[in-house]
């Protein structure tokens, strides 16, 4: 029962990432300006989990962070404001089925961050299934059908954003671990906000319409699905069925991300690039391998 939870959080973790995209596009086609919507995701997510920390019964028993772990969440939170900045811009030029893929390009690219800050080669199963990534990429991309039509000024956003996304992943297993969670987030959620407000600046201030009950709705929805639901739910559905199988789950963002904007964008995906995906799904099971029957992250 346990583990059946915990695979539970996982894909509910997984299914509130892939949703974001989605809604943010949807947005934008109702008039809305993606600055103001990830403006307000980090300023709503950051007050969201500023009271669940509030209201934490645990909180008297908890160590409280210092200044120095502070700083380091917040900083290295910046990578997720830009992750959400360049990720959103990234739909601007391309559909959401291809950005999602770029966005896990990620699968690879922390193979390499790996390398040069633990200097130690990646594993053959790591260069095996980067190698797959590439090769499914290319399929979900569907680059040969599509590049008359493709955004080289997207394809670049979702790249940077995938960089971000990595910075991301590695922050979350490295920095400050043994904080409680919504603690950790807090401060994450903090330090991408900051780097929303630095990255979109007056431009935040052009497209915000205060008067736009729409935006609000949109904020608090990307704020619960982006900053709040999947840290918890993550969180509780790892230590329980291990990193190996709980990275193969989390994987199930992209198809969540490509069904949704099927359903609510009316985007068209080949059978070459569910192809791909599919590759790219294999790719992720061969770099967990020897992490399956793991039950402890790290």
């Amino acid at each position: 029962m346990d583990k059946l939870k915990g695979i539970i959080s996982v894909l509910l973790g997984a299914a509130s990432y892939g949703l974001l995209a989605t809604v943010v596009k949807f947005g934008n086609l109702r008039g809305l300006e993606a600055s103001g919507m990830v403006f307000f995701q980090y300023f709503f997510g950051f007050i969201g989990l500023l009271l669940l920390s509030f209201f934490d019964k645990r909180k008297m028993d908890i160590k409280k962070p210092g200044r120095r772990q502070k700083l380091n969440l917040i900083y290295f939170g910046t990578s997720l404001g830009l992750t959400s900045c360049f990720y959103y811009l990234s739909i601007q030029y391309v559909p959401v089925s291809i950005a999602i893929i770029l966005l896990m390009q990620s699968i690879w690219m922390g193979g390499v961050f790996e390398m040069f800050l633990d200097k130690v080669k990646p594993s053959r199963l790591k260069v095996i299934g980067s190698i797959v990534v590439l090769i499914g990429t290319v399929l979900a991309v569907n680059i040969f059908g599509n590049l008359p039509d493709l955004s080289f000024r997207g394809l670049g956003f979702g790249l940077l954003a995938s960089i971000s996304f990595t910075v991301s992943l590695s922050a979350t297993n490295r920095v400050e671990i043994g904080l409680p969670v919504i603690t950790r987030s807090k401060y994450l959620v903090l330090g991408g906000l900051l780097a929303v407000l630095v990255f979109w600046n007056l431009e935040i201030f052009r497209s915000l319409n205060l008067g736009s009950v729409n935006l609000y709705y949109f904020g608090l929805f990307l704020a619960f699905f982006g900053c709040i639901v999947p840290p918890i739910l993550f969180n509780r559905g790892f230590p329980i069925i291990g990193i190996g199988l709980g990275s193969i789950l989390a994987s199930m963002e992209i198809p969540v991300s490509i069904f949704s904007a099927m359903v609510l964008l009316d985007e068209k995906v080949e059978a070459i690039q569910w192809m791909g995906v599919c590759i790219i799904l294999v790719a992720v099971v061969i770099v967990n391998l020897k992490y399956l029957g793991q039950k402890e992250i790290g």
